[in-house]
């Protein structure tokens, strides 16, 4: 017996003693290179500050909040929600298609509509760090006899400064409807009908879809390949992002993607518009999404340096002091003067929101397909991520700016919207609903009188029955 312990023993110590060496080597491998890339190092020392039972708390607290937006409020749609770099809460309610009742799940993808342009945007700034092209060239320089004012840059296409005429618009009496229009269209018809510009030149902020419909056929002519070949190529797969694509109307796995719905949920289809892509167009999902949030905090499509100035505020017209833009990112300044980057989305019933927080690494991507007001209501989600600031967030100057993107970026106002109530918040359970309903006046008849008797009111005189017939 003694003469089979012992090899088995030693075979048992020298395969632990190579585990361990291994184990120990991977970890002098990561300490290494925390000490070497400041990259890994800063994402490492954010993740350190996540707090398993924090977590937890915050989680049951947005799981409530999400089930009383789908139950009562109608939000229909996947969420996902993390801090510190770690996921803390993800979900779907709802449908994908209202119809057949297919289910929504958190690799359901979405339209993003213009949470698209960030993609775009870090398409551009690859080839400017492959030294094809410069943020300050003339947009002419790639497009000759570009049919515009002969200053308009690249940068003034990234940062919505360019003052050309929205093509969604402009172009709407020339297009076949009976396909989908490409980017190559878009210029070409520019180029052809050159429709009035908007304004001149870098002299204000204004938000155009033209800007990354021309940016994403930038993209095309300078790589060679077609805006949805660049994109998976250079962007999605290197990330991992398998339920994500971009739609220009010769991708099949659009049919499997969630339908987008008015608030009123009537289903809307796929037009000719939904064929330029850059400024929309990308499809994906929650999961998806989170991989790119992860990713831009690495340098495995492009360099941190590059990418720095994407999140920073490029305007400096007076209205834009606190809500900025960078590349492809809306910006929003908190208390400490930080930039919270987000960016919404609102196309054919898809309405999005995507929100980053560079400082602790925290994210919040919500899809919907029913295009109802419930973005209004996302400094609730915020307010709970951040207890400290909740008043800030609850403020509702500060919500989101939802843009619709089908008109190229006017307001539009949500009607019958009301303010948050906070001590229904401070519960988090809440018996009532988050948005007080507006009850409509009685109008009283010039037949009533009202007499007062202490404290009671009491009607003096009713209608007649044939008052009351010829009312009906």
């Amino acid at each position: 017996m003694k003469s089979l312990f012992f090899p088995r023993f030693l075979a048992l110590s020298v395969t632990a003693g190579a585990v361990c060496l291994l184990a120990c080597s991977q970890t002098q491998r990561r300490d290494n290179s925390l000490l070497t890339d400041p990259t890994l190092a800063r994402n490492d020392s954010i993740m350190r500050r996540f707090s398993p039972a924090d977590a937890a708390r915050k989680a049951a607290k947005i799981d409530t909040f999400f089930r009383i937006m789908h139950q009562r409020y109608g939000f229909n749609g996947s969420v996902l929600v993390a801090q510190y770099g770690q996921v803390i809460y993800k979900g779907a309610f709802g449908y994908s298609n209202l119809t057949t009742k297919d289910t929504l799940s958190s690799q359901t993808p979405f339209q993003l509509a213009s949470v698209s342009k960030q993609f775009t945007a870090v398409a551009v700034m690859q080839l400017q760090e492959k030294g094809l092209l410069k943020y300050d060239d003339p947009v002419y320089r790639y497009f000759p006899g570009f049919p515009y004012d002969s200053s308009i840059t690249v940068r003034m296409l990234l940062t919505h400064r360019s003052g050309l005429p929205n093509y969604i618009y402009t172009l709407e009496k020339y297009v076949d409807r009976s396909r989908p229009m490409s980017n190559r269209e878009v210029v070409d018809k520019l180029f052809l009908y050159k429709p009035k510009a908007y304004g001149l030149p870098d002299q204000r902020f204004n938000y155009n879809n033209t800007n990354y419909a021309l940016l994403a056929a930038l993209v095309e002519r300078l790589s060679g390949k077609s805006f949805r070949e660049y994109a998976d190529e250079n962007l999605f797969r290197p990330l991992g992002m398998s339920n994500t694509f971009i739609n220009d109307g010769t991708e099949n796995r659009v049919v499997s993607a969630a339908t987008g719905y008015t608030g009123s949920r009537r289903s809307l289809r796929l037009d000719y518009l939904d064929g330029v892509t850059g400024d929309k167009g990308v499809y994906s999902s929650v999961e998806d999404l989170f991989k790119w949030d992860r990713g831009l905090y690495t340098e495995k499509i492009i360099k941190q340096g590059t990418l720095q100035e994407a999140f920073m505020p490029a305007h400096r017209d007076a209205n834009l002091i606190s809500k900025n833009y960078g590349f492809g990112w809306r910006l929003q300044k908190l208390p400490d003067n930080q930039w919270l980057t987000f960016h919404t989305g609102w196309w054919h019933g898809f309405k999005n929101y995507f929100m980053r927080n560079l400082q602790d690494q925290t994210t919040i991507i919500l899809l919907s397909n029913v295009a109802n007001g419930y973005m209004s209501k996302v400094g609730v989600l915020q307010a709970i991520l951040y207890p400290t600031r909740a008043n800030y967030f609850l403020r509702r100057d500060v919500a989101p700016t939802e843009m619709a993107e089908t008109p190229g970026g006017t307001v539009a106002p949500q009607q019958g919207e009301a303010e948050f109530d906070l001590t229904e918040f401070s519960k988090m359970a809440w018996a009532k609903p988050l948005v007080a309903v507006r009850k409509s006046p009685k109008h009283r008849s010039r037949h009533h009188v009202v007499k007062k008797s202490g404290r009671h009111k009491v009607v003096a005189k009713k209608r007649s029955s044939s008052q009351k017939k010829r009312r009906r």
